[in-house]
C-alpha cells in the first residue's frame, strides 16, 4: 500500500463512585496489561465492538502481492480477537456530499462487503437479526453489523431507511463531525443540534427497526436527539466529557438521559481519554468507570472506532501518522497542541485480543463477571434484539 492508501486507509478505518476530571489528566504507573491472568468467562461472553471493522475492501486497491498477504493478516486478526460482532461503516464518515453519486456509491460499498464477507464465511457472517448474532457467537465468526457515519446517504428523503434496512443496514448515525441536514457534528462551533429534518429521520430510522446513533454530534445534537427517540439509542464510540472536556466526548447529562431510555455508550479508544498525552488502557478503564457511576452497567460498552487488526508501527506508518494527526488538527479532529506523535489505538492495547485484556484489567480493579459481560459486548446486543427483533 503506497503512502496515500495508507492515508486513506488510517482515514476509512478511524472512520471506530464519580471519576474526578482530574484523573484524565493525571499520569498514573504504567500498568503491565499484557501480563495480567486471562479473564476465565471471555470465551463465552458476547463482545461487540461498537465501532470498528477490517480493512478487506481496501484490498480491491491493492497489487495481487500485497492483497494476498493483507487479507490473510486481517482474517488471522478476526479468529484472534475473540469479537462476536463489530459495528462496520460501510458510508460515509463525513465526506459525501447530498447527490446522485454519493448515492450510488454507499449502495456499492454495500455490495462490496458483502461480497467480502460472502468470500470468507468460516470467518465472518453479515449480522442483520438477532439470530445472526447469536449464531456468530455460537460458530465463533465475527459478525459485521453494517452502519453509516452520517445521515448523507439518506438526502432529505426519511423513507431511503427503510430500502437501507432492506440492503443490511442495521445502525444509523445521524452526524459526522461536520453538520449535514439533520444536525451539526461535534467539531461545529455553532452546536446548532437537531433540524425539523433530524426530528423526521429519527422517526423514519426507528419505525424501518434501525438503531439510532448519536456518536459525533454536537453536545446539543445529542442531547435534542437524545430527546426525540422512543426507543433505545447509540453513542457508540464517545468519551466521558467530565474525565477530558472535548467536543467528542459525551457530558452526565447525556450520559444519564442516555441511560433513561435504555441506550448504550461505547468508549473510545482515540486521543479524546485524554487532554494531554496518550492515552493508555489504564485511561479507558478511567472512562469505563465513570460511565458507570453516571449511567449504570447496564449502559456502557466498547466503540474503538479503530481496526480489529494490530496496527503494524513501521517507520512508514509513523510517518503517516504524523502527517495525518497534523492534517486532524487542521480540520478540527484534535485541538492545538497536541503531541504531534498521537495514535487513534491505544498502544498497550494494541493487538488482536484487546478485548480480553480489557476484561482482565476490569476484573483486576474488583469488577465483577456480570459486569464485565455486559461491558464487553451484553449490552449494546440487548439493544440490538430489542430494536431488530429475532
Amino acid at each position: 500500500m503506497d503512502a496515500l492508501g495508507r492515508r486513506e486507509f488510517l482515514l476509512g478505518v478511524a472512520a471506530l463512585g464519580a471519576c474526578a476530571p482530574r484523573l484524565a489528566r493525571t499520569i498514573e504507573r504504567p500498568i503491565d496489561v499484557a501480563a495480567l491472568p486471562r479473564w476465565p468467562g471471555y470465551a463465552d461472553a458476547t463482545v461487540i465492538d461498537g465501532a470498528a471493522g477490517l480493512g478487506l475492501t481496501y484490498a480491491a486497491d491493492m497489487p495481487p502481492d500485497e492483497a494476498a498477504p493483507f487479507i490473510a493478516n486481517e482474517l488471522a486478526a478476526a479468529r484472534a480477537s475473540g469479537l462476536t460482532a463489530v459495528v462496520t461503516t460501510v458510508a460515509p464518515s463525513g465526506r459525501f456530499w447530498l447527490d446522485d453519486a454519493a448515492f450510488e456509491r454507499t449502495k456499492a460499498s454495500i455490495a462490496a462487503w458483502k461480497a467480502a464477507i460472502a468470500a470468507h464465511p468460516d470467518v465472518l457472517v453479515h449480522v442483520a437479526t438477532a439470530a445472526d448474532l447469536d449464531a456468530a457467537r455460537r460458530d465463533h465468526r465475527l459478525g459485521v453489523v453494517f452502519t453509516f457515519q452520517g445521515t448523507e446517504p439518506l438526502g432529505e428523503d426519511p423513507d431511503r431507511a427503510a430500502m437501507f434496512h432492506g440492503l443490511g443496514v442495521r445502525v444509523i448515525q445521524l452526524t459526522h463531525n461536520r453538520r449535514n441536514l439533520v444536525g451539526d457534528g461535534a467539531t461545529e462551533p455553532g452546536n446548532a443540534g437537531l433540524s425539523n429534518l433530524g426530528h423526521e429521520m429519527i422517526t423514519a430510522l426507528e419505525a424501518a427497526k434501525i438503531v439510532v446513533d448519536l456518536a459525533h454530534g454536537s453536545q446539543r445534537t445529542i442531547h435534542e436527539g437524545l430527546a426525540a427517540t422512543t426507543r433505545p439509542p447509540l453513542i457508540s464510540h464517545t468519551g466521558c466529557r467530565a474525565l477530558a472536556d472535548l467536543p467528542r466526548n459525551t457530558g452526565d447529562v447525556e450520559l444519564r438521559m442516555l441511560a433513561e431510555r435504555g441506550g448504550v455508550a461505547g468508549m473510545i479508544f482515540w486521543p479524546y481519554l485524554r487532554t494531554d498525552t496518550q492515552p493508555m488502557a489504564i485511561d479507558l478503564v478511567h472512562h469505563l468507570e465513570h460511565a458507570i457511576d453516571v449511567c449504570g452497567e447496564d449502559h456502557v460498552g466498547l466503540g474503538s472506532d479503530g481496526p480489529v487488526a494490530p496496527i503494524e508501527r513501521t517507520a512508514a506508518y509513523e510517518r503517516d501518522n504524523r502527517a495525518w494527526v497534523a492534517d486532524a488538527v487542521k480540520d478540527h479532529v484534535f485541538e492545538p497542541g497536541r503531541p504531534a506523535d498521537l495514535y487513534t489505538f491505544i498502544p498497550d492495547l494494541n493487538v488482536a485480543a484487546r478485548y480480553e485484556r480489557i476484561a482482565a484489567l476490569l476484573a483486576a480493579r474488583g469488577h465483577g463477571a456480570a459486569r464485565i459481560g455486559k461491558i464487553l459486548g451484553g449490552n449494546f446486543a440487548r439493544v440490538m434484539r430489542e430494536i431488530w427483533g429475532a
